[in-house]
């Protein structure tokens, strides 16, 4: 089965079947160290920082535990699986799951890479969005294919070895323009040099805009989704711009090679109650992300199953041998 129709089977039935087996609890559930640390390759402000910072503030109520965010930058997530290998082994350091670690890996020689670390759970489908500040010409996605068409024309994303990247390099090609690619370290960073003018557009999720959407510097100009998202019910698909484009991309977490059975049990439990709470429901759905548990015993053929796929992709694009 390929990941794309495991991916949607899954959106399919985790709201309707997944929650209605795990009952919230009342008490935290017992784990087996008393600090967590979450560490992402992102830099302050990027997808997977916000990602586990909210994840956080709801966690400490549902597991046992205190945990803390540690942002391990650099290399395109090349750094924070290495930081991720050699940590201890007892549930007290897990890393946030994205496409990025898997096209990192295939993309460069590393000192540990994505088969280093172990599958845990997956918490979130996230969509991507691309988008523009909210003073650019650009109204529409087809207005922007136009300027690329006969200027020189700049779109970001976060991180060399990301699927954002992978996915304008796709866009490109599908609109027959020449942008320059500019990557960079985290989301964060990307919107800066959008607000800043220094980008026309650039990929990324709804979470990691939210304050510059709220302060209205940011416009979304289109979803990378099969379908119009209902939040963004006016924000058109990129295939209504005539470009067969969709992004999918995981978010969840990982821990070292040989983590504790126990302590991937416990997060079994937690996921599903914590996409159950109201409060983070809520906002999570006000992030455009959506629910998406997938148990330890499914998440590494997940896994493996995609990076199997975007290794034959990145072979045929000419990107890798």
């Amino acid at each position: 089965m390929s990941f794309v129709t495991r991916l949607a089977g899954l959106l399919a039935g985790a709201a309707a079947a997944t929650f209605l087996i795990h009952p919230a609890s009342a008490e935290p559930l017992p784990y087996p160290t008393d600090v967590v640390t979450l560490v992402t390759h992102s830099s302050p402000g990027g997808g997977s920082d916000v990602f586990l910072r909210d994840m956080a503030r709801y966690l400490r109520d549902i597991i046992d535990a205190d945990f803390v965010v540690e942002n391990v930058s650099g290399g395109s997530g090349a750094n924070a699986m290495a930081h991720m290998a050699q940590a201890a082994t007892d549930g007290s350091v897990l890393y946030a799951t994205t496409p990025t670690y898997i096209f990192t890996s295939l993309m460069s020689q590393l000192s540990a890479d994505y088969e280093n670390l172990e599958p845990v759970v997956n918490v979130f489908y996230d969509p991507a969005v691309i988008y523009t500040r909210a003073d650019a010409p650009f109204k529409t996605l087809t207005d922007v294919i136009a300027h690329a068409k006969d200027n020189r024309s700049a779109w970001g994303a976060a991180n060399p070895g990301s699927l954002e990247r992978i996915s304008l390099e796709d866009l490109k090609k599908k609109a027959g323009v020449d942008a320059a690619i500019v990557t960079s370290e985290g989301g964060g960073e990307t919107m800066i040099n959008v607000l800043n003018g220094t980008l026309d557009i650039a990929i990324g999720e709804v979470q990691e805009l939210r304050s510059q959407l709220e302060a209205k510097q940011i416009r979304i100009l289109a979803v990378a989704t099969d379908e119009r998202l209902p939040i963004l019910a006016d924000v058109p698909t990129v295939k209504e711009a005539g470009i067969d484009l969709v992004v999918r991309k995981f978010r969840g977490l990982a821990g070292p090679k040989g983590i504790s059975p126990e302590a991937i049990a416990v997060w079994e439990k937690a996921i599903p109650i914590l996409l159950e709470n109201p409060e983070y429901k809520a906002a999570y759905g006000a992030s455009n992300l959506i629910g998406t548990f997938i148990p330890h015993a499914e998440y590494a053929p997940f896994m493996a199953t995609f990076a199997t796929e975007q290794k034959t992709f990145l072979t045929e694009a000419g990107v890798i041998q």
